[in-house]
């Protein structure tokens, strides 16, 4: 706990009735909706359902893990890779839009180069040519800002071959280049096809628009439309219900200062959220700020520090990118007093006289989350997953670059590993204004 400016350690049961003392003083001061909780998609399923479950049991709806995000608009299911990982592996056309693929994904690179070497026509619309050790058969370069435009191009160039309607009018769609028509002809033939919207795409300020001419194309041409996905658990943090619920504030709201209390759930603001560096400012208003993670982390602004244990110490559940429920054990004991967070999430939930956080296990929690699979099955729910959009298509430029992070930047784990810090990749910038797409 921080107090007069210094930190002083105390146990569990000290820490534990600070928080919440302070949060219900300051429900009482301000409302529940002064209060929320910032949670990372690298937590579990079982982390992210009760972090939820207590603010929304609390009074409060504002929860988010789109930390990275620019826009906000709601999702009508869980996102998703669209497909098998597995048929990744046999595609014969792909369009992979806003992603360094071999280093933000190098298991999803390592499928689609086995696809490549069977002839699989790999295409890319990015902002720099990235070495991805496979041939790119079309590479359509445009900054960030302009992607919209330029997906709308390919989807102006299948409209004129198929002599359709296209699905936005202006911008590049009356001056289609030849690289579009080029990657048009692509989608347009064979049989098993994919447009794969990697982590600055689903970050980018017009996600909407983009994932939106992403399902026109994907409809014209057969194509399966996914997300790549940024974390382990992106698609378990939808499921576990991690965003806002109505009127609740989305993660840009809360970083830039709504808020009076705020609990971070495995994450460093700075270095996770769109904001980065400007993170602190956002909470300066706040009466407190409670970290939980497993590292000495956001010492600067937080008035509480709870050590929690990270996935190796702790048993949980991951939703991998197609949906796959992957439940695992702790490998090593926690370190010291640290304790899991769902543990500390329940007990800070009985200390605020919350009703229904009765749990002796992890495997309690986790059939709290609906929509798992039953009878031993292994994959969410289909009817949960998909990819919909809603919405007109924005062909206003764009004006913020999207967060990403550099493979080794993407976490507090990998972040604080010597090994991975000293390679090349490692040396990049690891604060979000400071990447570019």
């Amino acid at each position: 706990i921080k107090q007069g400016g210094v930190w002083k350690t105390v146990d569990w049961q000290t820490a534990l009735e600070y928080v919440a003392n302070g949060l219900k003083q300051i429900k009482s001061e301000h409302g529940a909706s002064s209060i929320g909780a910032l949670v990372s998609p690298h937590s579990t399923l079982e982390e992210l359902h009760l972090a939820g479950a207590l603010m929304r049991g609390f009074g409060s709806q504002n929860v988010d893990y789109r930390l990275r995000h620019a826009e906000f608009a709601a999702f009508q299911g869980v996102r998703h890779l669209g497909s098998s990982i597995a048929a990744l592996s046999s595609l014969q056309s792909v369009l992979v839009v806003g992603s360094n693929l071999r280093k933000d994904h190098p298991l999803f690179a390592q499928r689609i180069r086995q696809a490549a070497r069977m002839g699989c026509a790999v295409s890319a619309i990015n902002s720099v040519a990235n070495e991805w050790a496979m041939p790119v058969a079309n590479s359509l370069l445009s900054p960030s800002n302009h992607w919209v435009q330029a997906l709308a191009a390919v989807a102006a160039a299948i409209a004129a071959e198929k002599s359709v309607t296209a699905p936005a009018e202006g911008g590049l769609n009356e001056q289609v280049s030849e690289r579009a028509k080029a990657i048009a002809q692509s989608l347009l033939s064979g049989e098993r096809k994919a447009i794969l919207l990697g982590n600055a795409a689903a970050h980018h300020e017009k996600a909407s628009s983009l994932l939106a001419l992403a399902n026109w194309i994907g409809a014209q041409t057969g194509a399966v439309v996914g997300y790549l996905t940024e974390a382990a658990n992106t698609v378990g943090a939808q499921l576990a219900g991690a965003m806002p619920g109505p009127d609740g504030l989305n993660a840009g709201q809360m970083l830039s200062g709504h808020l009076k209390a705020v609990l971070l759930l495995n994450n460093e603001p700075e270095f996770d959220s769109a904001v980065g560096d400007l993170a602190p400012s956002g909470f300066s208003k706040a009466q407190m700020v409670v970290t939980l993670s497993p590292f000495k982390s956001n010492m600067a602004f937080s008035d509480v520090l709870l050590p929690i244990a990270p996935f190796t110490e702790t048993s949980g559940t991951f939703v991998n990118a197609e949906g796959r429920v992957q439940s695992f054990h702790a490998v090593v004991k926690p370190l010291g007093e640290t304790r899991p967070a769902w543990k500390v999430l329940r007990v800070l939930a009985n200390l605020l006289g919350l009703p229904g956080f009765e749990f002796d296990s992890s495997q309690d929690v986790l059939k709290q989350v609906p929509g798992l699979p039953a009878n031993g099955g292994t994959h969410v729910s289909s009817g949960l997953l998909n990819n919909l959009s809603g919405g007109a298509i924005d062909l206003t430029p764009a004006s913020v670059e999207p967060a990403v992070a550099a493979i080794y930047a993407l976490d507090s784990i990998v972040r604080r590993a010597t090994s991975l810090q000293l390679t090349a990749d490692g040396r990049q910038p690891v604060s979000a204004n400071e990447v570019t797409a």
